[in-house]
């Protein structure tokens, strides 16, 4: 009998480990943190004049980073059915058994854990919100099964990053911070109801709600276009709030706007792969844009 050596049978233990981890990081799209994480970090420079307290800064990021993660991997275990019977989600990790829900269950809860613990890190407020949080995260993936304003949902919830960003500076609520993040959850949304273009038929079969299955593709369409534009209001909102932010910031909006009307007007091809760089590609940017022109007006303009 051939026995394996013990440093090999570990070696292979933890080849399989990292397939398996690298196989959640796809199924939950761990790089679209890009979404939400950067709007936080511009929060908080915005909040901090460029100077944020280190231990602070990493608390933030771990806290964003958990809550993201977890809802993402909620909405996989909760949508698992949903997923296998459409035809374009079919091949997901869960419905074709690459991965257990067992494990995202697991990963789900690291994640809430690194939100709950990044959370307590920060300030009292930051804690006593976790409940708000945790409304937030699990319910998003439930909305659909009863409103179309599930997309506002899920706008909220991926602002509520910014908000804890800013929370989790000062303590405390400001007017000042809701523009902002207003801006960040309609821009959410409108990019959420352009991808639920791929999905009217199916919606509407399985009594799925959404904007463009109660409104169709062209009220879909508009809907969206009125989200980005408050989107934008609400983003150029920091220039009356913010006195550091200037010509920085005001060049990185105009170029945000110019992107996100080609990503309505890459839309319009309609099929799979125009909705994707439309509402996932393009807007990986926007986030990034915005806080280099944020960045630039505090260290160096």
């Amino acid at each position: 009998m051939v026995s394996i050596e013990p440093s090999v049978s570990g070696a292979l233990k933890g080849a399989d480990f990292g397939r398996r981890l690298a196989a959640v990081g796809d199924a939950v799209m761990i790089r679209h943190t890009l979404f939400s994480l950067p709007f936080a970090l511009a929060a908080v420079l915005l909040e901090t004049g460029g100077h944020p307290p280190a231990l602070k800064l990493l608390w933030i990021v771990v806290a964003a980073t958990g809550a993201r993660n977890a809802a993402n991997a909620l909405n996989r275990i909760i949508d698992k059915r949903i997923d296998a019977k459409n035809p374009r989600t079919a091949g997901r990790h869960l419905p074709t058994g690459k991965l257990s829900v067992k494990e995202l269950w697991l990963f789900a809860g690291a994640m809430l854990a690194l939100l709950v613990f990044g959370a307590a890190m920060l300030n009292p407020l930051c804690v006593i919100l976790l409940p708000v949080a945790g409304i937030l995260v699990f319910g998003y993936s439930y909305t659909k099964r009863f409103t179309w304003l599930c997309h506002f949902w899920l706008g909220i919830t991926c602002s509520a990053a910014t908000m804890g960003a800013f929370l989790g500076i000062s303590g405390a609520f400001h007017v000042r911070y809701f523009p902002f993040v207003a801006g960040v959850a309609f821009w959410v949304a409108g990019f959420d109801i352009l991808y639920a273009l791929q999905d009217i038929e199916f919606d509407r079969s399985e009594k799925l709600h959404s904007v463009p299955a109660r409104f169709g593709a062209k009220g879909g369409r508009i809907i969206a276009a009125c989200s980005h534009l408050l989107a934008a209001a609400g983003l150029a909102s920091v220039l009356a709030f913010w006195p550091k932010t200037g010509l920085g910031t005001i060049i990185a909006l105009a170029i945000c706007a110019f992107l996100i009307v080609a990503e309505h007007i890459v839309a319009l091809g309609g099929t799979e792969k125009h909705i994707k760089i439309a509402a996932y590609g393009i807007n990986e940017i926007i986030p990034l844009l915005f806080l280099l022109g944020v960045a630039l007006d505090i260290y160096l303009i």
